[in-house]
């Protein structure tokens, strides 16, 4: 079958197709130059096992920018793919809406000892018991190597051949809308990983008018923009429509400079907006912004607020906020969090921390205010534990696995209760003992060592005296790969049915009952510890951090939820008519009113 090919190199004097597998011994055939820089054959690439790259003014092979398949890896030619062919089952799919969000993100390669989307689609119903409605999958576009966390990815519309390639996340999308989830997909718009990236050899997807941590700027807004603008718009598309996701985790958005009138996330928005209503699936872009500025999520155009009109944003402060209070860490940004009030304000009245305070951490004034009357409070994704704040840290020690299990649940209770949008970080609902570590693997040598040495040096600096794995060690995939034993068993058991009982608590109560704001209040408990109280409308959370020996207490109005320690079944608290709880050192009681 003869297939258009075309490939924008605005720039070449020459541009050949290459078909076949094997470079050495490929089919050339010379492509045209047409309207706007594009370069364009007819061919039939079926005889060479539908391979295909290109080669600009007589260079090195190059995959295609938008290939849809890479299954001889990055460096490799590129595959043709048939989207059209694939039996979607979901046509009565009618999709979950932000309000109703409680996200589970996941690492495809790590979730499962397979470390694939059909190993991983076997675990969906452990995720609808848990009371989850969205998996935000971690990046699966293409990238060098087996193993990675997805971020150094170099073929943005090509689905990781070793997850199991487009065929594979189709399938695994079709199987969580059978179980009724949802399913968010994060994609990394602003850069391209060191090895594997081709795109600057076709044409002027980079800028030096701009600097990020990973180099020059994709480019957005200076010549040649409008092709990559389009590239990344087509991108959206097609994973929210050849796909049929439901949304899309947009990565460090802050990092997308773009000086024109209409920024390129106003556009992604009114993108998924017009999906949305072609399709009548609620379609939702999450931003990662470093900047806790609310017009991110406000509302666009005529009679909005003059934001960019995405659905919704992490916002880290919560992460941190929590941290600080179960660990007691306050080195580096979380030294601002450990003002006594920082908890209260992010848990009581605002998502952000610093909503145009000062941070100690940047050196200058950070973030701007809220207004929950007009922002919903579920446009603001929180959470406990992530995979940055996770694997970034030297060994990958999930917060867990420094703290009582009771501790634990205080934090799991804090965030379920909250009125933010709940994100969880895969194994975190039944505290697994599995760290969650960095790991890469690369075949130049020169990277790899420059990666390892990088690491070590950074978190030396940083007083940290532990070996840091390393990225390139298979070992340190096998750590942080999860243990689906661990569920079923003690003390794991335990934290998941907290975690499920309130999950579940909240995928049945709406947004307005659980309350908008809510009142935390901190006192000394009188032996070293403290007790905390957070009182919402629809919802009281009852705990201690530390302390010593059993604290009577009044119990606040309300049914007993939840406890953790689980209560015994002969125990005063198991009822809701007695007037004083007892709370052991780092426990937990919720009420709901």
């Amino acid at each position: 079958m003869r297939h258009d090919f075309g490939l924008w190199a605005p720039e070449a004097e020459r541009v050949e197709l290459l078909l076949g597998a094997r470079l050495e011994d490929a089919g050339r055939v010379e492509m045209a130059l047409a309207e706007g820089g594009w370069w364009r054959a007819e061919a039939d690439a079926s005889a060479h096992d539908d391979r295909y790259a290109f080669s600009v003014d007589g260079g090195i092979a190059v995959p295609d920018p938008r290939s849809r398949h890479q299954p001889d890896g990055v460096h490799a030619p590129s595959r043709l793919v048939d989207s059209s062919t694939f039996a979607w089952s979901d046509a009565g799919w009618r999709g979950v809406p932000m309000e109703r969000a409680a996200v589970y993100e996941l690492h495809v390669g790590t979730f499962t000892a397979e470390g694939t989307f059909e190993a991983a689609a076997t675990r969906l119903d452990h995720l609808v018991g848990l009371g989850i409605t969205v998996v935000e999958l971690m990046p699966v576009a293409a990238f060098p190597g087996r193993h990675g966390w997805g971020y150094d990815g170099v073929a943005p519309y090509a689905v990781h051949d070793a997850y199991g390639g487009p065929e594979g996340l189709a399938r695994f999308v079709d199987a969580a809308h059978a179980a009724g989830l949802a399913v968010w997909l994060d994609v990394v718009y602003n850069h391209l990983g060191p090895s594997g990236n081709y795109l600057a050899q076709a044409g002027p997807y980079f800028t030096d008018r701009y600097h990020t941590p990973w180099g020059d700027a994709v480019n957005l807004d200076g010549p040649g923009s409008d092709e990559v603008r389009a590239y990344l718009l087509d991108n959206v598309e097609m994973w929210l429509t050849d796909y049929h996701l439901d949304g899309l985790r947009l990565d460090a958005v802050h990092a997308l400079h773009d000086e024109r009138a209409v920024h390129l996330l106003e556009e992604l928005a009114a993108l998924a907006d017009d999906v949305a209503a072609r399709t009548g699936i609620p379609r939702s872009l999450v931003a990662e912004s470093d900047r806790n500025d609310p017009s991110t999520v406000a509302r666009r155009g005529p009679g909005g607020a003059g934001g960019l009109g995405l659905h919704g944003q992490w916002v880290d402060d919560v992460h941190h906020a929590l941290h600080v209070l179960l660990t007691g860490e306050t080195a580096g940004y979380y030294a601002d969090f450990a003002e006594p009030g920082a908890i209260g304000k992010v848990l009581g009245r605002t998502p952000f921390f610093h909503d145009g305070t000062f941070s100690t951490f940047r050196g200058r004034s950070h973030g701007a205010a809220v207004d929950l009357s007009v922002t919903e409070p579920w446009r603001f994704v929180a959470s406990l534990q992530t995979h940055d704040q996770v694997g970034n840290r030297a060994v990958g020690d999930r917060v867990h696995h420094g703290i009582p299990a009771g501790r634990h649940a205080i934090g799991a209770a804090l965030l379920l209760t909250a009125p933010w949008t709940p994100m969880l970080f895969m194994g975190e609902e039944w505290a697994a003992s599995t760290p969650w570590q960095y790991f890469t693997d690369h075949e130049e040598e020169w990277l790899a060592q420059s990666i390892r040495e990088g690491r070590r040096a950074e978190f030396a600096e940083h007083g940290w005296a532990a070996d840091v794995p390393d990225p390139q060690d298979a070992g340190t995939v096998a750590a942080s790969t999860l243990d689906w034993d661990e569920p079923g068993r003690s003390p794991h058991a335990q934290m998941l049915a907290f975690y499920s009982t309130l999950l579940r608590w909240r995928a049945r109560t709406p947004p307005e009952a659980r309350g908008t704001t809510g009142e935390l209040t901190r006192e000394d408990d009188g032996t070293g510890g403290e007790v905390i109280v957070v009182t919402r409308p629809g919802v009281v959370v009852l705990a201690r951090l530390g302390g010593e020996g059993a604290l009577e207490l009044p119990r606040p109005e309300g049914e007993l939820l939840a406890a953790f320690p689980p209560l015994s079944d002969d125990g005063d608290d198991t009822t809701t008519g007695p007037e004083r709880s007892s709370l052991s050192p780092d426990s937990v009681v919720v009420l709901t009113r």
